[in-house]
């Protein structure tokens, strides 16, 4: 602890910006939670991605929604899995599409259940598929049906064999068939049963030849007597 702690947040709020940014990590890590929210907007963006690393998830946890908004693009990179474990639903509606599209999978997996479950459409899809792949199975379930039609198709492509074997039965029947023909023949061979009966006739015939082909066994038994009809000669095929 650094004698910053004993500050008032009268005055961490007058800290000049550079006197911010010169603060060492031990400072930053003696911040208490009281003294937090004190940090103005300007203060907060001239904090180094070092400083910014050291931030505790329970000190993240403290920030107002507008201080979480106000950081740039440049510094989500440096916030610890640790720190975004520790964002509150309020920070996660406060988020911008910027910022999401900033993360990483590795930080988008720390990122909570309820958290992920308020993530603004607009900010899901601006997130980098890459980024998805991080999307956990817990996080999977919790997106709503509006979010996950929401997700453009290169999100999709790009979503892990195992978060598309957590896709709710009724969001992957809300999807369009876009985002269905989207999914790769890995991601269609990991459809349950129960996934495979909830897509609608419409949906089953837009699938490739390739896709009914990756169907496995089990999900083959999920084929309802209306998907059958609506199979081309092509889908029979395969």
């Amino acid at each position: 602890m650094t004698i910053i702690s004993t500050f008032t947040t009268a005055q961490i709020a007058a800290l000049s910006t550079t006197a911010v940014a010169g603060l060492s990590t031990a400072d930053i890590q003696s911040l208490t939670t009281v003294q937090m929210p004190a940090l103005t907007t300007a203060q907060l963006a001239v904090m180094s991605s070092v400083q910014l690393a050291v931030l505790t998830s329970s000190q993240y946890a403290a920030l107002t929604t507008g201080q979480i908004a106000s950081f740039s693009v440049s510094q989500i990179p440096a916030f610890t899995t640790a720190a975004l474990s520790g964002l509150e639903t309020a920070d996660m509606v406060a988020f911008t599409t910027g910022q999401a599209a900033a993360l990483s999978s590795a930080q988008l997996g720390a990122i909570g259940t309820a958290a992920i479950a308020v993530l603004e459409t607009a900010d899901l899809a601006a997130l980098q598929s890459a980024a998805l792949r991080g999307l956990s199975t817990a996080q999977m379930v919790a997106l709503s049906t509006g979010q996950v039609v929401a997700l453009t198709t290169a999100q999709v492509g790009g979503l892990s064999t195992a978060a598309i074997s957590k896709i709710e039965t009724q969001d992957l029947a809300a999807m369009s068939t876009a985002q269905v023909a989207a999914l790769t023949t890995g991601q269609v061979a990991a459809l349950t049963s129960a996934q495979v009966a909830a897509l609608t006739t419409a949906q089953v015939a837009n699938l490739t030849t390739a896709q009914v082909a990756a169907l496995s066994s089990a999900g083959l038994t999920g084929l309802e007597t209306a998907d059958m009809v609506a199979f081309t000669t092509g889908q029979a095929a395969a």
